[in-house]
Order: structure tokens, then sequence, then C-alpha cells
């Protein structure tokens, strides 16, 4: 446990729901349970994330989410515990960026590792665009309403940067 007042902003990722996806993708098999334990401690410690005026953020949590090909479903477990647990006011970046690795090998989908030879054709896709969003209103159903609005300081230095007074 951190000392209350030494972090200001956590930013985790919480990637799998069940035991089977996270001993599959990472080998840790008590990954969730272990990430719910340390997102609930860092939620306690700081709370929501709050914004400055200016639109930074100052204090709180930031769960991040990486949308995965086929585990939907484990995300809208996720996003049910973050709105039923954490509470509806935390932030959350649903992230849809997942991509295939550039090797060959990683491509295809397969590799090699201790355990011997691993195939992962599942991940050989971006997820669809429709499951991102699909999440996102998924969260929104259970009350989550945080999610990437774009703070007021980028929405200012668009508009600096459109009059001409910041420099590129």
């Amino acid at each position: 446990m951190v000392d209350a007042g030494l972090v200001d902003i956590y930013m985790p990722d919480f990637k799998f729901w069940t035991a089977e996806s996270s001993e599959k993708y990472a080998r840790a098999a008590d990954y969730p349970e272990r990430a719910k334990e340390a997102i609930q401690e860092m939620h306690k410690q700081v709370g929501d994330l709050v914004f400055e005026g200016d639109g930074l953020a100052k204090r709180g949590l930031l769960l991040r989410h990486l949308v995965m090909p086929g585990l939907l479903g484990e995300g809208r477990q996720i996003m049910a515990w973050v709105a039923g647990e954490l509470g509806r006011d935390t932030f959350v970046n649903v992230m849809g960026q997942f991509a295939p690795a550039t090797s060959p090998l990683l491509a295809m989908g397969e590799r090699r590792s201790r355990l011997g030879h691993v195939s992962y054709e599942e991940l050989r896709a971006r997820p669809p665009e429709s499951e991102v969003e699909g999440l996102i209103a998924y969260a929104r159903e259970q009350g989550l309403w945080r999610f990437e609005e774009a703070p007021r300081w980028e929405q200012r230095a668009a508009e600096l940067s459109a009059e001409g007074e910041l420099a590129a």
C-alpha cells in the first residue's frame, strides 16, 4: 500500500475479466482478482478523477480498458464492475487501438514460448469499431458517463492555434 498523498493520479489497465483469458494471454490466471484489488485500493486512495480549471488532471483514478477482438463480453463485465464497485463517476478510457504484432510469426497469431507453440488466431485483427462503440454504449447503460471527452485545455489550444496565437 502506498502512503496517502504520495500518488496523485493512477492510470491502471484492466484487460481481462476471466481467469481463462488471463492465463491464456498473460500467463496470470489470478490477474482479474489482483487487478480488482489493486484498482479498488487506488480508488480508495485518490478517488474519482478531478480536473483543474485549465483541464489538466489534478488527482484521481483514470481506468483504461483495451478492447480486444472476441473479448467484448469480458469488457462488458469490467464496465459493470466499475459502475457497481467504483462508482458511476469513474473516468474510463475505452481503447480500441489493439493491433496485432508486426512480426511475421506473431502476425500469423503464433509464437513460441517455454510452454511450446501457442496460437492466437483470434487476435489477428483489430476489434471492429462497432465493438468499441458497443462497449461504450453498454458502459453508458451501466451509468458510466466519463469517457474521453476533450479537456478544456485541448479545446482552448485548438482555438489559440486557429487564431495564430499558439506556435505549432
